[in-house]
């Protein structure tokens, strides 16, 4: 984002110039009142005390789309600490989940609470930077942590950039995904559509840098801070993609694309892509990529 440039085109060409908040708690209000719009997560609750013991309070929790327990801690600009106080929070609640269940509980409900993904728990640090000796110590834990870079660009536009992203687990040689062992095809059936199932998940995350997988028991998630695919368990003839590119944009074909906003399914994403055959993998690869710009 630093060699990022914005340019105000009303009445000629003005550069708007980027900047850090005045102060931490103007990021912190500003993300937490978008938080499911900027980063794919639902807001529990700020300033969350952890106690006499602890002697903390966490700066934001929520829940992602996929349901895992989510920690956002804020820095206005660049805090070599914030990463080993996240972790420290991210411990804390590991063992105190039954008390972030109840939090769940009652702010989102019973269903949303019984569902809480508790071996995909994440950090996300948004700060005004982050060094190398960031990036560098993220990618050693094994934790899953987004590091995300902000600036306001005069007093109406805010932007994000995620500087790094890891996940919490190790993952497979690409030779293991090849073969079934990993992604989606790993819990589907044998032969072709395994076989569409492992090509597939090579697409999703080779569309870049800082891309995730999550695991859930009715579909894998393709996340870059938030979902920008869902693959389902491969079927008898095809396997679904739902996609958060928006159907209204994109021309439906019959067999191929379909709208289901509105219409219940495994997975996050409005638009349904059905893959029977390596030419439907060459074809949705362009929604694909559609779809992980949008994240």
């Amino acid at each position: 984002m630093p060699d990022l440039k914005l340019y105000n085109t009303q009445g000629g060409v003005t550069e708007v110039m980027p900047r850090l908040a005045d102060a931490e708690a103007d990021v912190q209000s500003l993300v937490e009142a978008n938080m499911e719009a900027l980063l794919g997560v639902r807001f529990l609750a700020t300033e969350y005390s952890t106690g006499r013991v602890h002697g903390g309070r966490i700066d934001s929790l929520g829940l992602d789309e996929n349901g895992a327990p989510v920690i956002v801690e804020f820095k206005r600009g660049t805090d070599a600490g914030v990463i080993h106080q996240g972790l420290f929070y991210l411990s804390w609640l590991m063992d105190h989940r039954s008390e972030y269940q109840h939090l769940v509980r009652d702010r989102l409900g019973v269903t949303a609470a019984a569902q809480v993904l508790w071996s995909e728990p994440r950090l996300i640090c948004v700060a005004g930077d982050f060094t190398r000796y960031d990036v560098h110590a993220v990618r050693e834990h094994r934790r899953s942590i987004d590091l995300v870079r902000y600036r306001f660009f005069g007093t109406e536009h805010f932007g994000l950039e995620t500087v790094a992203s890891v996940t919490g687990h190790v993952a497979a040689p690409r030779a293991a995904r090849r073969r079934g062992t990993m992604g989606p095809s790993a819990r589907g059936r044998d032969g072709a559509m395994a076989e569409l199932a492992a090509a597939a998940d090579e697409v999703l995350l080779g569309l870049g840098e800082g891309i995730t997988r999550v695991q859930r028991k009715t579909y894998w998630a393709y996340q870059r801070l938030r979902n920008f695919a869902c693959v389902c368990p491969p079927q008898k003839t095809k396997l679904l993609v739902y996609l958060k590119a928006d159907p209204k944009g994109v021309d439906l074909v019959p067999g191929f694309t379909r709208d289901v906003t509105g219409l219940g399914h495994h997975g996050t994403g409005g638009l349904e892509v059905q893959l029977r055959t390596e030419r439907d993998l060459e074809r949705a690869q362009d929604l694909f990529r559609l779809s992980c710009a949008a994240a």
